[in-house]
């Protein structure tokens, strides 16, 4: 299979990378990911992992994949999956409440941006993820951007992911 590589921005920004696919280390995951682009929401700093951002989805796989290709210690460019039921999110110690009911479940796409993240929940311990892609192009950029978005706040940003 020939690589398949996406971009992913900050909307307002104007920032993007793109990223390749580890379709040989995650296919189920990947596959998934592809099948659903384009996605985009609203964009949220970690609190806990560090170095990250995501956005939140409803499910959108056939069926959740499972853990391939896990990392808990996710690395600068890394684009993680991870799955949540929403009584794991849905409280407002998270900021999530409004958005996020128990019950439900939530799919979180995140880009690590920067060194030294852990995922490592206090309420929940360790929360292993699924790295399916590695960006490949303009990650300073985005870096940059994720900084200035921990500093100045992600409200009105959009991280968006689309077949390059």
């Amino acid at each position: 299979m020939a690589d398949r590589f996406l971009e992913i921005s900050l909307v307002r920004r104007e920032v993007t990378g793109i990223a390749r696919l580890l379709d040989d280390r995650a296919p189920i995951t990947c596959e998934a990911v592809w099948k659903s682009l384009p996605l985009s929401g609203d964009v949220y700093h970690a609190k806990y992992a560090r170095n990250e951002i995501y956005a939140l989805f409803p499910p959108f796989a056939d069926r959740e994949p499972p853990l391939e290709n896990p990392t808990v210690t996710p690395i600068p460019g890394d684009l993680c999956y991870f799955t949540f039921s929403g009584a794991e999110l849905g409280t407002t110690s998270y900021g999530y409440d409004r958005e996020v009911r128990p019950g439900s479940t939530v799919v979180d796409l995140a880009l690590f941006y920067e060194r030294n993240n852990l995922l490592l929940n206090g309420d929940v311990g360790w929360v292993p993820g699924i790295v399916w892609g590695q960006v490949v192009e303009g990650l300073d950029a985005l870096a940059d951007a994720c900084n200035d978005l921990w500093r100045t706040g992600a409200a009105g940003e959009t991280l968006s992911f689309r077949r390059a």
